[in-house]
């Protein structure tokens, strides 16, 4: 141990530099372990931990760049080719190989972060995303020193081994040096990106999400473990997962009737089928917008949103496949006036 170690430590004090003076403290543990001395490396470890070791414990109020993520039980339908990769991952991360750092790219709404949250709730993983915003700042160098100190808050975290962090849309912090308008600045950025990667606990899954891969550094891009694409939909894969969504959201909508039959029709209407995000969100506001006596409004109302201009006839609807029923319910017009229109 060093002096210096000795003044920082008293210095992060002094500071009230909480994330500083754990990563000093864990370092002068680090050292003492090292020359031999493990009882005291143990006892100074034990100093910082104050909690059950066994519990992950990580007091949100001392992170200054993370904020904790909720997840739920809900299903994320991906197309299998995209499935087999998660399960890839999971594996990957039981075998302790070292292998802790993703990068998710995608369109936006392909199901990047979703992903992430049910890879937490798989593994049993607490989630945490870091806020570029506390990170970007308009001062000269300041966002690099931003960064550096978040990989170093990452170095205090008491449990790596029972947390996600979640770097989601990291395109904030990570755009190609070259296509920078500041190109000093964020080589400062990009590199202090790259110290931390390097330096990452390989106990701590590191997960990164962009909407565009194709303006990334590519230095950056060689750090991570393994590069998933989740533009991989097929549009049988789509209205699968349409099904999927509407079945949850069917689950909290208990006045609206299940009709899987017209639904499908009705998302075949639409010549591009939208990624999940943009697609649970037509599905969810039709839901809620519709009239609770009538458990098939959700439909007309979804029906009304993706038709184009020219699905307006009762015949045009009859040669799509509809039948006399579903035709009444998407118009509102009863079975006998339709069937005794379609035979005029």
């Amino acid at each position: 141990m060093k002096k210096k170690n000795v003044l920082n430590l008293i210095k992060y004090y002094v500071e009230n530099n909480d994330a500083a003076f754990r990563a000093e403290a864990y370092e002068i543990a680090k050292y003492f372990d090292e020359i031999g001395d493990m009882q005291l490396a143990e006892y100074i470890m034990a100093l910082m931990s104050n909690t059950n070791t066994f519990v992950p414990q990580i007091r949100e109020n001392n992170l200054s760049f993370f904020k904790r993520i909720e997840y739920d039980s809900s299903s994320l339908p991906l197309p299998e080719v995209i499935k087999n990769d998660i399960i890839g991952i999971i594996n990957a991360i039981g075998h302790h190989a070292g292998v802790n750092k993703f990068l998710f790219e995608g369109a936006p709404g392909t199901g990047k972060t979703e992903t992430a949250k049910q890879i937490a709730r798989i593994l049993e993983r607490e989630l945490f995303i870091v806020e570029f915003n506390a990170i970007v700042d308009s001062k000269l160098g300041q966002t690099s020193k931003n960064i550096s100190a978040l990989f170093q808050e990452m170095k205090t975290l008491l449990n790596p081994q029972k947390i996600i962090i979640l770097f989601d849309e990291i395109d904030a912090i990570a755009i190609d040096r070259i296509n920078s308008n500041d190109l000093r600045e964020m080589g400062r950025a990009t590199s202090a990106i790259l110290k931390g990667l390097d330096e990452l606990d390989e106990n701590l899954i590191l997960i990164a999400t962009t909407n565009l891969f194709s303006a990334f550094d590519k230095a950056l891009i060689r750090r991570f473990d393994a590069i998933i694409n989740f533009n991989r939909y097929e549009r049988n894969d789509l209205v699968d997962v349409a099904d999927a969504i509407l079945n949850d959201l069917l689950i909290k909508f208990k006045f609206a009737g299940r009709n899987m039959k017209l639904f499908n029709k009705i998302i075949n209407l639409m010549k591009v089928i939208p990624y999940p995000g943009e697609l649970k969100n037509l599905i969810k506001s039709s839901l809620a917008f519709s009239d609770p006596k009538n458990e098939y409004d959700y439909l007309k109302i979804l029906f009304n949103k993706v038709k184009t201009d020219n699905i307006m006839d009762l015949k045009t609807l009859q040669s799509l496949g509809f039948t006399v029923r579903e035709i009444e319910i998407l118009t509102g017009i009863s079975k006998s006036q339709v069937s005794r229109e379609l035979k005029e």
